[in-house]
C-alpha cells in the first residue's frame, strides 16, 4: 500500500508541458497586444532586415535585398537574409517565442536586431489562416532548402525541397489571407504600409519593382541653402503631419544615437494635450504616438526621428521607459533649449512670432529655468495696466511689480490701479505669478509684491472728514445692510469717475467669509470648531465713489429703506464689473435689490391718480 502510494505521488509530481491554443493567442495578440492588424507586416519587415543583418554581421558583402508581392488575397515576401535551416525551423518557428537573436553567435549582435523572430512571425495569424516559409541557409550552404507550413489551427508540417527550389540562401515568406482580412493583403494597402514603415529601411526594400526607402532622411540630405532646406523639411512635415511648420529643429545627438527634427506647430495647442511623435527604430517606424519622448513643456513640437538606442515594448508599438529615454528626452529638450536661446540672440522677428502664438510653452519652461527666463525676459509677453508688456520693460517702468494670483483679482483693481498709478501684472494666467515671483533672482533689485485690497485702498484718496462726518448717516444704514455679508462700506475719492463703487478684497478675507458660511451651516460640533478658526483677516469692503455723481445723489437719500436698496445694488454691480463667482447669498441680494428699485420706481403716493 505504501508503495502504491509513493508511485502515486511521483506520478502526480512528474513535470507536464504547457499546452497553447494557437487561436486563442492569436486572439490575444489582435485584441490586447497589437493596435492595428497592419503590424502584421512590420513584423514581416523586422524579419526580413533582421535575417539580412545577421548575414551581413559574418558576409559583409551578401546582397541586402526584400522584395514584396501581392495579389489575390496573398502576400510574398522575400529577403535575402541569413536563412534556416531543418533543425533551425523546428527550433525558431516552430517554437512560440524563441527567437533567432539568442542563437550562439548572435546575441553580441543584439543591439543591430529590430524584433523577435518567434512572435513577430506569429503575428501574421492576424491576417492570414496559413503561412508558408521556404528557408536556405546562408551559413550552410550544402543544407536543402526547407519549407515550414503552419496553420491558425496550431498545427505545421516540415519538409524538405530540392535545391532548385531556392537556389540562393534567404527567405521567402507566403501568406493566404484569412476570411475578412483580405483587404489587409490588397497590393495598395501593402505598398501603403510597406512606405510607411520601412521609408528609412537602411536596405533595398521594394514592391515589385518600386522602391520603398527614402534615403537619406530628409534632415540628412544636402540641400544648397538653408531656405531650400527649411522648404524641404516643411512638405515633410506637411506630409506626415498634415501641418506647415512654423520653424524646424535639429535633433541630432549622437551620443543617444539620435537623428531627427522637430516640427514647431503653428498654432497654440493645450499644454494638457499629449504630443505624439513618429519613432523609427534603425529605419523601421515604431510608432506614430510616442508621448513621453519630449519634456511636458515641449507641447509645442512634433517630431520624427530614428533611433538605435532606446527600447521598444513587447509589441514594439512605444518606448520602454527606462534610463536611456529618460537621458534622450533630456537630450532632446536642451536641443530645443538652445534653439529658442539661438532665435532670442539673433532671430528676434522668428522668435517674436514663435512667442505670439507658444508663450505658454515656454513660460513653463522659464519657471524651472533661470537661464532660460533670464534669456525670456525682454521677450515674454504678460498682461499688465500697461498693456501686453514684457516683464523686463514692465520692471524698468514701475519701482514695484505689483501682481495679482487670479484673473478676477486683476479685474477687480486694474481699472483703478491703472488710474491710481499702481502698475499690475495679472498673474492669474497659467505660470505667471510664479515667473513674477522668480522676476528677483534674475534681475537683482526688482522688488514684487502681490496686490492687495488694502494697497488698492492705500491710493485712493481720501474724503474731506467734515463732508464724511456729513454722510455719516448714509455710511451707517449702508454698512448695516452690507455686514450680514461681511462687507465693510467705506468713503473714497477716486478715478475714473464713472466707476460708483468698487469691490475688493484678498484671499484672506474670502477664506474668512468662506468659514463663516460653513460655521452658519453646521451641526453645533463643527460650528464650534470653524468659530475656533476664526481669522483676524480684514473683511471685503465695498469702496463708494465720491466723486461720482450717482453716489453723491444716493448719499443724500433719507429713506433708510431706500439706502439700503440702493447699497445692495451697488454691492451686486460692483461684483458683477470685478466679475466675481456669485454665492446663493448674492444672487438673492441682487433678485432682491432689482425688485426693490422697481417697486420704488413704480411707486404712487396715496390719493393719486396712477399715471395714464
Amino acid at each position: 500500500m505504501d508503495s502504491q502510494t509513493s508511485q502515486s505521488s511521483q506520478a502526480s509530481q512528474s513535470p507536464h508541458t504547457f499546452q497553447v491554443d494557437l487561436r486563442g493567442l492569436v486572439d490575444l495578440l489582435s485584441h490586447h497586444l497589437y493596435s492595428s492588424p497592419k503590424v502584421y507586416l512590420r513584423e514581416l519587415l523586422q524579419n526580413a532586415v533582421d535575417a539580412i543583418t545577421a548575414r551581413r554581421a559574418e558576409q559583409p558583402d551578401a546582397p541586402a535585398a526584400v522584395r514584396l508581392y501581392a495579389e489575390g488575397g496573398t502576400l510574398r515576401v522575400e529577403d535575402s537574409g541569413v536563412g534556416l535551416t531543418e533543425s533551425d525551423v523546428h527550433s525558431l518557428l516552430a517554437t512560440i517565442g524563441r527567437s533567432s537573436k539568442r542563437e550562439d553567435g548572435l546575441q553580441a549582435a543584439r543591439s543591430d536586431f529590430l524584433g523577435q523572430f518567434g512572435i513577430g512571425l506569429l503575428a501574421c495569424f492576424v491576417v492570414a489562416e496559413r503561412i508558408r516559409v521556404v528557408s536556405r541557409s546562408a551559413r550552410t550552404p550544402d543544407a536543402a532548402p526547407v519549407e515550414w507550413t503552419a496553420t491558425d489551427d496550431g498545427s505545421y508540417t516540415v519538409r524538405t525541397l530540392p535545391h532548385e527550389a531556392r537556389p540562393e540562401p534567404g527567405t521567402t515568406v507566403h501568406l493566404v489571407a484569412r476570411a475578412g482580412a483580405g483587404e489587409w493583403l490588397a497590393e495598395d494597402r501593402v505598398r501603403s504600409l510597406a512606405r510607411d514603415f520601412g521609408s528609412l529601411l537602411p536596405y533595398d526594400v521594394r514592391i515589385g519593382d518600386e522602391a520603398i526607402a527614402d534615403l537619406p532622411a530628409p534632415w540628412d540630405r544636402t540641400y544648397p541653402s538653408p531656405t531650400t532646406r527649411r522648404g524641404a523639411l516643411a512638405r515633410h512635415c506637411h506630409d506626415l503631419f498634415g501641418f506647415t511648420p512654423l520653424d524646424t529643429i535639429d535633433l541630432n545627438v549622437p551620443l543617444a544615437g539620435v537623428r531627427g527634427v522637430a516640427y514647431v506647430l503653428p498654432s497654440a495647442v493645450s499644454p494638457a494635450q499629449r504630443a505624439s511623435h513618429r519613432v523609427h527604430l534603425k529605419g523601421m517606424l515604431l510608432t506614430e504616438r510616442a508621448e513621453q519622448l519630449l519634456p511636458d513643456w515641449a507641447f509645442f513640437v512634433r517630431c520624427v526621428l530614428d533611433t538605435d538606442s532606446l527600447r521598444p515594448t513587447a509589441s514594439r508599438e512605444s518606448l520602454y521607459e527606462d534610463e536611456t529615454l529618460a537621458t534622450v528626452r533630456e537630450a532632446l529638450g536642451e536641443r530645443i533649449r538652445s534653439w529658442l536661446t539661438g532665435l532670442a540672440a539673433g532671430d528676434p522677428e522668428r522668435l517674436a512670432a514663435f512667442l505670439s502664438v507658444h508663450h505658454l510653452g515656454v513660460k513653463s519652461l522659464a519657471r524651472h529655468d533661470n537661464e532660460m527666463l533670464r534669456t525670456m525676459l525682454p521677450w515674454l509677453p504678460f498682461e499688465t495696466t500697461d498693456g501686453r508688456l514684457s516683464l523686463e520693460e514692465f520692471a524698468l517702468r514701475h519701482p514695484v511689480v505689483h501682481f495679482t494670483r487670479t484673473v478676477e483679482e486683476y479685474r477687480q483693481v486694474a481699472p483703478i490701479a491703472s488710474a491710481q498709478g499702481i502698475g499690475v501684472i495679472n498673474g492669474g494666467y497659467t505660470y505667471d505669478s510664479e515667473l513674477v515671483e522668480a522676476l528677483p533672482s534674475v534681475r537683482p533689485g526688482a522688488v514684487v509684491s502681490e496686490l492687495d485690497a488694502d494697497t488698492v485702498t492705500a491710493h485712493l484718496d481720501t474724503v474731506d472728514p467734515a463732508e464724511e462726518l456729513a454722510l455719516s448717516g448714509f455710511l451707517m444704514a449702508a454698512r448695516a445692510k452690507l455686514d450680514p455679508l461681511g462687507c465693510d462700506v467705506v468713503l473714497r475719492a477716486f478715478h475714473p469717475l464713472s466707476v460708483p463703487a468698487l469691490h475688493l478684497d484678498d484671499r484672506a478675507a474670502r477664506h474668512e467669509q468662506a468659514r463663516a458660511e460653513a460655521e452658519e451651516q453646521a451641526d453645533d460640533l463643527w460650528a464650534g470648531i470653524l468659530g475656533s478658526l476664526r481669522g483676524s483677516a480684514p473683511r471685503a469692503r465695498l469702496v463708494l465713489n465720491h466723486l461720482n455723481p450717482l453716489i453723491r445723489r444716493i448719499s443724500s437719500l433719507r429713506d433708510p429703506e431706500l439706502i439700503g436698496t440702493a447699497t445692495e445694488s451697488l454691492y451686486g454691480q460692483a461684483l458683477l464689473m470685478a466679475q466675481r463667482p456669485l454665492r446663493p447669498a448674492d444672487s438673492a441680494l441682487l433678485n432682491r435689490a432689482f425688485i426693490g428699485l422697481l417697486e420704488w420706481a413704480t411707486h404712487t403716493e396715496p390719493g393719486k391718480d396712477d399715471l395714464r
